[in-house]
């Protein structure tokens, strides 16, 4: 009975140490297992930034008069194409078609015989601010002003004309390529029948 319990108690210890060992290696390994995976990186790929864009005002002797946005890399002439191309009386020779878009730029197709056509050599073109047209528009005393080549001072010295509407004068003919005829003048905000009735013997285009 004694050596029949001492081989029971003998297999029982095996068993155990067995199991124990089994259970050691298991826990032993986990560790290992999460260590050897490797963490995740996310890669970002920045994409570089495309060309800008140009926006422009094509106005005066063109189809679709307006503003527009355009890539900065196009030509004067992609704008002029944009704006449904020039119109009919367009005077393009006036126009660097060449020229680089910019941002903020107004491009003016001038109306061919529009703007001073006598005027000075070095007098502005049709269509820009006056200021470079004063020597064109300088007429004598008693004289016809030139609507097309006047400057906003010149215009504000006509009887009826203040500052506000010498400058609504300046911008339709930016806006038109300038005046075809002095009867336009009722297009422009501010100048009613009375008052063009009025200009009508002191200017001219």
């Amino acid at each position: 009975m004694y050596a029949a319990a001492a081989v029971a108690i003998l297999l029982l210890g095996a068993r155990y140490l067995s199991s124990s060992a089994a259970a050691g290696g298991a826990a032993g390994q986990a560790p290992a297992a999460r260590s050897s995976a490797a963490p995740k990186t996310s890669s970002v790929r920045v994409e570089p930034a495309g060309d800008g864009l140009a926006v422009v005002q094509v106005a005066g002797a063109v189809r679709r008069p307006g503003v527009y946005r355009l890539r900065a890399d196009r030509r004067v002439d992609d704008a002029v194409r944009a704006a449904g191309g020039p119109a009919g009386r367009a005077d393009l020779a006036g126009v660097n078609l060449a020229a680089k878009l910019s941002d903020g730029q107004q491009i003016i197709v001038p109306v061919a015989g529009a703007a001073g056509t006598a005027a000075a050599p070095g007098a502005g073109a049709a269509g820009g601010t006056g200021g470079g047209g004063a020597a064109a528009a300088g007429a004598a005393p008693g004289q016809p002003l030139d609507l097309n080549a006047a400057t906003p001072e010149q215009l504000d010295q006509l009887d009826g004309v203040g500052p506000a509407t010498a400058q609504r004068i300046v911008a339709y003919r930016q806006a038109h390529g300038g005046f075809r005829s002095v009867s336009e003048l009722d297009q422009v905000p501010g100048i009613g029948e009375k008052k063009l009735a009025a200009l009508k013997d002191k200017v001219r285009v």
